[in-house]
């Protein structure tokens, strides 16, 4: 497990609000770190697996003005199958098997409510398998995985300089 410090959570901070923002401003408004130790730091960060750079499509930019998540039950010797073929549909942002009442987690993504109905049951409910789907529209999400922050319980008081 890779240990951050308080440096390093400032500076994913910054990155979280500005994925392009140059190690160089990051330094200036760190105050006493320089741009390559900041680009130091987050190469570190990127190879370590703590963190990712990358775009982040906006559905809603681009009419996909609904969410809607799908739960599957399934046959017990079908949920990976089903799955995998879960994550080749263009309208599912995330696939995850689960444990407990359902088999299978889904979001969808859609247009309207009648394209998620579409899809649910003339794509989903026809796959071999799927014994049974719940679908619950999305109206309002008001925190996910962009939002998330490192937990205080991740972040050393130390920084490396310190060590």
């Amino acid at each position: 497990m890779y240990k951050i410090d308080k440096i390093d959570n400032e500076i994913i901070k910054y990155l979280k609000q500005d994925g392009r923002i140059r190690a160089s401003e990051i330094a200036r408004r760190l105050g006493d770190k320089s741009e390559r130790a900041v680009r130091y730091r987050i190469d570190r960060l990127i190879e370590n697996g703590v963190i990712s750079l990358t775009a982040i499509v906006q559905p809603r930019g681009l009419g996909l003005n609904v969410v809607a998540d799908v739960l599957l039950e399934t046959d017990s010797d079908a949920i990976m199958e089903i799955a995998k073929k879960l994550t080749e549909y263009e309208f599912v942002s995330y696939v995850a098997c689960s444990i407990g009442e359902t088999d299978i987690s889904i979001q969808v993504l859609a247009n309207d409510t009648a394209e998620v109905y579409r899809f649910v049951t003339e794509i989903i409910g026809k796959i071999a398998g799927v014994r049974k789907t719940t679908t619950s529209i999305v109206p309002i999400v008001l925190k996910d995985i962009f939002q998330w922050q490192v937990p205080d319980r991740f972040v050393s008081d130390r920084t490396e300089d310190e060590n």
